[in-house]
């Protein structure tokens, strides 16, 4: 419809009417102009940088019938208003793409091509597109919240699966008896995407605990960590992982470096987070879903 509301914009800035027989291509088969380039030219100037579809809705048989559906009713609210307005159209239609983005789950790609940690980066290259859509969710920060638990939970032996209590992403871990996102031991595990000199005043207070403060963090946030931790002293007694190598590492070392292995420990993981999104989570396209790689 996008693409369509704006040949009805260029028709009202000509003076012409819209005629839905202008709108097909010469062999009649297709909408005019219709294409994944259109379509993403115009969700570009609203900021959306995500494929709605591959082929744009081109070779849809039904996107003619639509074509003329919505050049009906336009003509039709034409007569009975006068001028429409089309950019108010347009944001409808765009609130509309955002709405089925939003709704759509993530997605794990698991190529042979890959290494694990690039598979780990385009799903959280996801959350974090999905972030800058949104404004203000962190999808980024939920998703590695819950990917660290649910890693946990799969490689810890069964007896101490149990240790691994997960709260959702908007409960804060200030209560007296949260040392961190994760309690294990005398391990307090701290998940972030930007460490702030808050997080490390917990890991000072964590260590006058006698807890062992550990913070699993993006690649840019490993660099500002350890130079906080530096700041304060106490560079050398927190432990900084990054994200995507703790991912890594466990799939490698629990898949029993096996093509198989691996595959079965991502699958794991993902069906525990899942578990936690649903239990924890209010937004169900949290949740991750397996895609076959190469």
């Amino acid at each position: 419809m996008l693409v369509v509301n704006d040949h009805a914009r260029r028709a009202a800035a000509n003076g012409s009417s819209l005629n839905a027989d202008d709108l097909l291509t010469e062999q009649g088969g297709q909408v005019l102009g219709l294409g994944r380039a259109a379509v993403q030219a115009i969700l570009a100037q609203h900021g959306i940088t995500r494929v709605l579809a591959e082929e744009g809705g081109r070779t849809s048989r039904g996107s003619i019938g639509f074509m003329r559906g919505y050049v009906a009713f336009l003509n039709e609210q034409s007569a009975l208003r006068g001028a429409l307005d089309l950019a108010a159209a347009e944001r409808f239609w765009i609130t509309r793409v955002e709405a089925f983005f939003a709704g759509k789950p993530f997605s794990m790609k698991l190529d042979a091509a890959w290494s694990l940690r690039t598979a780990v980066r385009h799903l959280a290259a996801q959350a974090e597109a999905r972030q800058k859509e949104a404004g203000g969710t962190m999808y980024l920060g939920t998703m590695m919240q819950h990917l660290v638990g649910a890693t946990l939970q799969v490689v810890l032996p069964e007896a101490d699966k149990a240790l691994v209590v997960h709260h959702g992403s908007n409960q804060s871990d200030q209560k007296p008896d949260r040392h961190g996102d994760f309690d294990l031991g005398d391990v307090a595990v701290h998940v972030s995407t930007a460490p702030s000199e808050s997080l490390i005043r917990k890991c000072g207070e964590n260590l006058g605990k006698g807890k062992r403060p550990v913070i699993v963090t993006t690649r840019r946030g490993l660099l500002t960590a350890e130079g906080l931790l530096e700041n304060v002293g106490i560079h050398d007694r927190v432990d900084v992982i990054e994200f995507e190598q703790f991912m890594a590492t466990n799939v490698l070392q629990f898949g029993r470096f096996s093509v198989d292995g691996r595959r079965e420990v991502f699958q794991q993981i993902v069906d525990a987070y899942n578990d936690v999104v649903d239990n924890h989570e209010t937004d169900p396209s949290l949740r991750i879903e397996m895609s076959g790689g190469k």
